[in-house]
């Protein structure tokens, strides 16, 4: 037996071994999860044999013995994670690697400066303080001497994926001024403050954070959270909030209310001043609910001929394994929960497909067309939607929440308003296999897009930036009645 086998099967023995008493072997369980994640996403990945990366391979090596070279110094469950989240920030895209969940009694006390930093534009400024902290809304330009932006490169996207996407910033940057354990971040120790044409230096204070943290640090990402659904917030102004496309059974309940409230509400809203469709705390799941959506309000034809011709270079690969197909087959029971009938359908005809291609060790499968009438459902369009339409976007949009705007940006009477969105790779359709240590799962993605006209890495701009610290429902609410009023 090879060296490197003998030390992966040391490795996942010492990981489950322990009792249940003993304190776990962090760096073994480390290194079993790593080695785990990386031979899930050789064997599984649909970026493997991707003719368009022909670098993937290299790096997902690389991502190993990075998340390895950490994984062998750990002693602490903090450790553990940033071994698993460098595999994963080195690949550098949202839809691979890995990820924990770390049982309540292994996960450390996160501690803060007494302040929630908020990322807007191109730099980091204060949100909200405690008495005596440093003013709201004073610019943090440094830390320790090093510029903020060059602090947050090194403690945050050393370990987490989208150094070059705008919205990861807006979504994350904050973390460079939040202790989370990570024995391999150096915390700072000083910060200057810039208020008006006064600067300056404070020292910071890490203490356990209180309870009202995760208010604030929701505040300053995404504002208040909207339960989904519709409602009329100013006179004229028709809200619909959609801030989960991966929902629980409310949220299934939650949406097909939406989808009834929408189709009985068809004449109030073409004679709108507006529709807001809001993104805010969307962080992705399954693009059928946004485009259930769109063809409510635009037309299900209409739709339909829009996407076609948006994406008609575009192909779906498939990566063919018995670990996808699995997945694949639980497709089925979801959409029809989902109410997806005709999606569902198309499923189980795909199904046969799919183990014909395991079975002749393709590399790939590519995905047939739809038949023209598996969209059709006889109904002829309403009039077309002619109403201003604002679809707000918050900086963690991405995966299906970015599927959404590729649909709603389709159709002339839309803006987009907030912060620049998150960013994709081509690699879509995640599933998320257990690793050894029972506290952390792969991320998957089983196939890729070919053609498709949002490349890879590319991020929306907002046409009206929202560089408020108040991302209320009221301050945005403000800003479209501004926008209203010159349109």
């Amino acid at each position: 037996m090879k060296l490197k086998s003998l030390l992966v099967l040391f490795a996942l023995t010492a990981a489950t071994a322990h009792a249940d008493d003993a304190p776990p072997n962090w760096s073994a369980l480390a290194i079993a999860d790593v080695e785990a994640a990386h031979k899930e996403t050789r064997e599984n990945h649909a970026g493997m044999y991707d003719p368009a990366n022909p670098g993937f391979a290299k790096l997902l090596d690389k991502a190993r013995r990075e998340g390895l070279k950490l994984a062998k110094k750990t002693d602490s469950p903090a450790g553990f994670e940033a071994s698993l989240d460098r595999f994963r920030a080195v690949l550098n895209d949202g839809h691979a690697g890995a990820y924990t969940a770390l049982p309540e009694k292994y996960r450390p006390a996160i501690r803060w400066p007494g302040f929630v930093a908020a990322w807007r534009g191109n730099s980091m400024y204060v949100y909200k303080s405690v008495e005596g902290g440093p003013v709201a809304g004073a610019h943090i330009l440094s830390c320790d001497g090093m510029p903020i932006a060059n602090l947050v490169k090194r403690n945050v996207f050393r370990f987490r994926t989208g150094v070059a996407v705008p919205g990861e910033y807006w979504s994350s940057a904050r973390l460079a001024l939040i202790d989370d354990g990570n024995p391999f971040v150096t915390l700072p120790k000083n910060c200057v403050f810039k208020q008006g044409s006064q600067s300056e230096k404070r020292t910071l204070r890490w203490t356990p954070i209180p309870e009202y943290y995760g208010v604030w640090r929701n505040g300053s990402i995404n504002g208040d959270l909207l339960p989904i659904g519709m409602a009329e917030r100013a006179p004229g102004i028709q809200w619909i909030a959609m801030p989960d496309f991966q929902p629980d059974d409310e949220g299934v309940a939650a949406y097909k209310k939406l989808y009834a409230d929408v189709d009985e509400a068809l004449p109030r809203l073409r004679t709108s001043r507006a529709i807001v469709l809001d993104l805010r705390y969307n962080e992705g799941g399954s693009s059928n609910w946004s485009k259930m959506l769109a063809e409510r309000l635009w037309g299900k034809e209409r739709v339909t001929e829009a996407r076609k011709a948006y994406f008609a270079k575009t192909q779906t690969w498939w990566r063919p394994t018995e670990g996808n197909l699995g997945e694949v087959k639980q497709f089925v029971t979801l959409l029809e929960t989902q109410g997806d009938m005709p999606t569902a359908g198309l499923v189980k005809m795909f199904i046969p497909l799919f183990e014909n291609a395991i079975a002749k060790g393709d590399k790939y499968l590519v995905e047939p067309d739809v038949p023209e009438d598996a969209e059709a459902d006889g109904a002829a369009d309403p009039d077309e939607l002619k109403t201003p339409v604002y679809v707000v976007v918050p900086g963690q949009c991405a995966s299906a929440c970015l599927d959404a705007i590729d649909t709603f940006k389709l159709f002339p009477n839309v803006r987009l308003i907030g912060a620049p969105s998150s960013a994709d790779s081509t690699y879509m359709e995640v599933r998320n296999p257990a690793l050894p240590s029972g506290m952390a799962s792969a991320i998957i993605p089983m196939k890729m897009y070919v053609g498709r006209p949002r490349g890879n890495g590319v991020h929306y701009e907002p046409d009206i930036l929202m560089t408020d610290f108040d991302w209320s429902t009221g301050s945005f609410l403000k800003k479209i009645e501004a926008d209203l009023a010159v349109r």
